[in-house]
């Protein structure tokens, strides 16, 4: 049987596809009205990520609606932290919940039953893979290892994540060894994707730029091409996009220095630095979010501006960072129209 033309993964294969493939971040959430009626039903946040009936729907929902090139698994990053019996809550308004984990706690994760309570996970993942059309590629994601610690270190989401970096700097060993386990729980729990039916991955690392130029080289670097060399080592033929946020002129090395495939970039990834990026290999990226929420000129624009500078090598269009709340669905339909009549 023929493989079916999936144009992301031509385009992670080093491919320039015109006109680009296009996802978005966050691209089933809280902007669609389906999502929020199935919301309802779902129950928790968790209860969502975790009823592989809904979180296949919610995962669908922006396929049917506009056509993208990719469909990402519904889920959150902070399932891995839920796994290792963190109780991890998510309340409106006030974001993810968790209990701050220390010294002796880290000393103490085991990865004993992990798997396990993200079968339903992967179950979803298999579902998709049955429901998408052939044509669409199927990613799965996991948050990356500085990121999830950041959270478990302060049990909450902080502005400069000041916790972790205080952790760090005062508990070195112990930080280490946190962030090395995450990245094996990570592999895994990716490799399961894969296998599962996931075609290529995403890592997550949406806090890299709170670091300075040896954290990032020590927290969101190493982790990373961890998690990247555990996956390759037992799954040759994997694709796998890193995202380091707000991580700027340190990207300059990160699709080396990690062995991704590919390079998420934000917003504030200045285009001219984006294309010397893209001579080194595929880009994503890299719309700002707000101008998804304001339309018209705003919009047009600066879809226009990444087109012109990256759409003739291998890019997968995409935001900057996830789709907000606020965005009008209609002006995501005119995103798409754009990026389609490129070329």
């Amino acid at each position: 049987m023929s493989t079916p033309n999936r144009k992301v993964l031509d385009v992670l294969n080093g491919k320039t596809v015109t006109p680009p493939p296009i996802w978005l971040m966050r691209q089933a959430g809280r902007y669609l009205p389906e999502y929020r009626e199935t919301r309802k039903k779902a129950g928790s946040f968790l209860d969502l990520c975790y009823s592989p009936e809904y979180a296949t729907e919610v995962t669908l929902q922006p396929i049917r609606r506009y056509g993208f090139d990719a469909a990402i698994l519904f889920s959150d990053i902070l399932v891995i932290p839920d796994a290792l019996h963190r109780n991890v809550t998510f309340t409106e308004g006030h974001g993810p919940q968790m209990d701050p984990i220390d010294a002796d706690g880290i000393l103490a994760l085991s990865q004993e039953g992990v798997l396990d309570h993200l079968k339903p996970v992967m179950e979803t993942v298999s579902r998709l893979r049955g429901a998408l059309p052939s044509e669409t590629t199927l990613l799965g994601f996991c948050g990356a290892p500085w990121t999830v610690a950041t959270y478990m270190i302060a049990g909450h989401g902080t502005p400069d994540q000041a916790p972790a970096r205080l952790f760090a700097y005062r508990h070195p060993e112990v930080f280490a060894r946190l962030l090395d386990f995450l990245a094996d729980v990570s592999a895994d729990y990716l490799i399961a994707q894969i296998d599962a039916g996931a075609d290529a991955v995403q890592i997550f690392d949406s806090w890299a730029g709170v670091l300075g130029e040896a954290e990032f080289e020590a927290f969101a670097v190493r982790p990373v091409r961890r998690i990247i060399d555990l996956v390759k080592s037992r799954r040759p033929q994997a694709k796998v996009i890193a995202f380091a946020k707000g991580a700027g002129i340190l990207l300059k090395n990160y699709r080396q220095d990690t062995n991704a495939d590919a390079i998420g970039l934000d917003w504030s990834v200045p285009l001219s630095f984006a294309v010397e990026l893209q001579k080194d290999g595929p880009v994503q990226g890299n719309l700002d979010p707000m101008r998804v929420v304001a339309g018209g000129a705003a919009l047009k624009d600066g879809i226009d501006a990444i087109l012109q500078a990256l759409g003739h090598g291998p890019l997968i269009f995409n935001l900057g960072h996830g789709i907000t709340p606020q965005a009008d669905p209609e002006h995501v339909t005119e995103l798409v129209a754009q990026v389609r009549s490129f070329g």
